[in-house]
């Protein structure tokens, strides 16, 4: 039986990181024997080439800058070129996410005549209200997709609300290599944080993603303070990811007002900030507790990750998200939104009872086990490519 040939379609894809660049990395390994894929991104690491071979697939990229007006325009007719150039190469077009890149991308692969699949991913962006600001034609293609993977209930149940037949819309969350990413014992815990450079001697709380006011690293900055100053529990702040402005949403004021808020405290090493890394595992395994901070969501990858290391993680409370994935007190903790006091709390109660915070990780990682491993999600993207239908 021949192989389904889809090209994936990406914001950002290896070594660049992104969630839905992950996930394409990770179901191109898991399906390679029954998918041939190839990938189409922007990227905006100049010195990556324009084409290359990642694990046995090969890798446009289309490279941007976002500061430049001109570098953009352009963008879209080299993102024409090449589109045209490695579409007849591929049956369907797999689209992560909606971008007016994705709405071009769109129409070229109806006009010839490829399959189309959408997944959506960001909560706030790949909704139809959100789409619908973008203009009559965006929402239109947005709506167009042959068969679409919602990575959570709530992105689809927004996805449906605009009255799209139910049969073309899944569920599908994001999948975890849970081999990858798994608990370790308390020894190893230790010699972990050596080789990563990280204190061993107090316990240490991890935020990963890039700095964007959504992600709200600087609330989770101020309740780790208030942990340490008004609940008496001392531990490490470790901020794994992207702090400057070369990408959309990265505002570079967070850091530094963290860096300069840190140093009025005299925190000397106690906040930690590590650049961006696909090898993430290892601070995942060093780490006490996970804190996802953020107000936007649909289905995390970092805490799910976090969740399948062990680690106990506390969330805000996002309906049809984090709720979702974590029940409060039992596989994790959440928290009110932007509730700066009750972050403190939470914090302060998973540090204090290492029993209870073990307990609270060894269910973490069995929900993520049993809900979202990759061969789950690779099933999913496999029948979807299998359900799109032909064109007429």
């Amino acid at each position: 039986m021949p192989r389904e040939s889809v090209l994936l379609v990406t914001g950002a894809y290896y070594p660049e990181i992104s969630a839905a660049g992950i996930q394409c990395r990770a179901m191109a390994a898991a399906l390679r024997d029954r998918v041939r894929f190839g990938v189409l991104t922007t990227a905006v690491d100049p010195s990556l080439p324009a084409v290359e071979i990642v694990e046995g697939v090969p890798v446009f990229r289309i490279v941007l800058d976002v500061r430049s007006r001109w570098s953009k325009a352009t963008a879209t007719l080299r993102l024409v070129r090449r589109l045209l150039q490695v579409s007849r190469d591929f049956a369907i077009v797999h689209l992560h996410g909606f971008s007016q890149k994705n709405v071009l991308v769109t129409w070229l692969a109806r006009l010839t005549g490829k399959r189309v699949v959408l997944t959506l991913h960001t909560s706030g962006q790949d909704e139809p209200d959100a789409v619908r600001r973008a203009g009559s034609i965006a929402y239109r293609s947005f709506l167009t997709a042959d068969v679409v993977l919602a990575v959570s209930p709530g992105l689809r149940d927004a996805y449906l609300r605009a009255g799209v037949s139910p049969e073309r819309v899944r569920l599908s969350p994001n999948g975890i290599d849970t081999t990858r990413f798994h608990q370790v014992d308390a020894s190893m815990k230790v010699a972990l944080r050596r080789d990563l450079g990280l204190p061993e001697e107090r316990p240490i709380v991890l935020f990963v993603g890039f700095f964007s006011r959504d992600k709200r690293p600087d609330l989770l900055f101020r309740a780790w303070t208030r942990a340490r100053q008004e609940h008496g529990v001392d531990s490490t702040l470790v901020f794994v990811g992207a702090t400057e402005d070369s990408y959309y949403e990265i505002d570079e004021r967070l850091a530094r007002d963290i860096r300069d808020a840190s140093a009025r405290l005299a925190e000397g090493d106690r906040v930690v900030f590590v650049p961006p890394t696909n090898e993430v595992a290892p601070y995942f395994q060093a780490a006490d507790v996970f804190v996802l901070a953020s107000v936007r969501e649909a289905n995390p990858v970092a805490l799910l990750e976090a969740m399948a290391s062990g680690l106990p993680s506390i969330a805000a409370r996002l309906p049809g998200a984090t709720d979702v994935i974590i029940d409060d007190g039992v596989n994790g903790r959440l928290f009110a939104v932007d509730d700066e006091a009750a972050l403190a709390r939470a914090i302060s109660d998973v540090l204090r009872d290492e029993n209870a915070a073990r307990a609270m990780g060894a269910r973490a990682r069995d929900t993520v086990v049993s809900r979202f491993g990759t061969a789950r999600s690779a099933e999913r993207w496999f029948a979807a490519y299998r359900d799109a239908p032909a064109p007429l």
